[in-house]
């Protein structure tokens, strides 16, 4: 018997899911040849493993957790919390290095969570399904005696029922669902959010390891939660959960095209950008172009401090000016 999740296809999912697709069709005429990519990918690792484990209470900030990817130590941080970084980017590395394994059994999702967990559990033991009951804010999760068989239901539904979904779905359904049984004593948030990209990974919807799923639930951790608990208090109807889920893939793939912007420029020198480079270039995004006084006034800056951050994506031919001296908006630049 396999787990039988229950949802309907709204119009907000299917205007998400139009919108996903153009955007996709767009980053893939856009790359091209796949081997520029890699230092989008190696930063698509480290805001995931950055927003995953923040959410679980890790303090490292992402400069630090750029530290960590590099192999390096940070002598004045926790070696705990520096651990819990270094084992997530390691999971993704396993779910990458596994993306084209066709049948998903007990001893991957075990040997996922020792990768995760290993070296950082507050309880219980790495790689073991849990032996106490175990309690996530508002959800008292299964007892122990039915993690076993919840989870053999939950891959015969992964492995047989979820290639007839759409990736997006079969990834938002499988997450909740692996969070609904909470199977771990400790590390469950982090191995779902895994599995959540491994899905992904494995349909060939981030085939290019550039979807910062993470940072869509870190960003708004209430709502992540809330999102969660809302399937529980409507009888398990994932409906909700599947829009809210959808929104997350979308916004993280234009995250994704500006930064592929920011990369594909017209300058011969690619350009990284920093925070508040791309907290403008999301504003652009939104508002669709910008005045000069509506960039300072927004971001709280100078005038000058706003030419400083403009001109490095003019350069680089992400952004241009369009209208008159006076009439002149910032835009962002549609590459070809």
């Amino acid at each position: 018997m396999s787990y039988l999740p229950k949802f309907s296809i709204s119009p907000a999912l299917l205007l998400e899911a139009e919108q996903i697709a153009a955007l996709r069709e767009r980053i893939a005429s856009t790359v091209g040849n796949h081997a520029g990519l890699a230092p989008l990918q190696k930063d698509c690792c480290i805001r995931n493993a950055h927003a995953s484990t923040a959410i679980e209470g890790n303090p490292v900030s992402l400069e630090q957790v750029r530290v960590l990817a590099e192999g390096r130590q940070l002598a004045k941080l926790e070696p705990r919390a520096q651990r819990e970084v270094s084992n997530y980017l390691a999971g993704l590395r396993y779910a990458q290095k596994n993306a084209d394994k066709n049948q998903i059994r007990q001893t991957d999702i075990l040997a996922l969570q020792e990768i995760l967990a290993g070296g950082v559990m507050h309880q219980g033991k790495a790689g073991a399904y849990r032996s106490s009951l175990v309690q996530a804010g508002e959800h008292v999760a299964p007892p122990p005696s039915a993690v076993i068989g919840l989870m053999l239901e939950l891959l015969g539904w992964w492995n047989k029922e979820a290639p007839g979904l759409s990736p997006i779905i079969s990834s938002a359904i499988l997450h909740y669902r692996f969070e609904a049984i909470h199977p771990f004593a400790d590390g469950n948030g982090r191995v779902g959010r895994v599995l959540g990209l491994w899905e992904l990974y494995r349909r060939g919807f981030d085939a290019l390891y550039i979807i910062p799923l993470d940072e869509y639930f870190a960003q708004d951790r209430p709502r992540y939660y809330a999102a969660l608990q809302e399937v529980r208090d409507t009888d398990d109807d994932l409906s909700a959960w599947l829009e809210y889920y959808a929104e997350g893939v979308h916004m993280s793939l234009q995250q994704a095209w500006i930064r592929i912007q920011a990369l594909q420029g017209e300058s011969s020198q690619k350009l990284v950008l920093r925070p508040r480079q791309e907290q403008l270039l999301h504003l652009l995004r939104d508002q669709g172009g910008m005045a000069p006084s509506q960039i300072w006034a927004e971001l709280s800056i100078s005038r000058q401090g706003a030419m400083d951050l403009l001109r490095p994506l003019l350069d680089a031919g992400v952004v241009e000016k369009v209208g008159g001296n006076k009439t002149g908006r910032y835009v962002l630049k549609q590459l070809n």
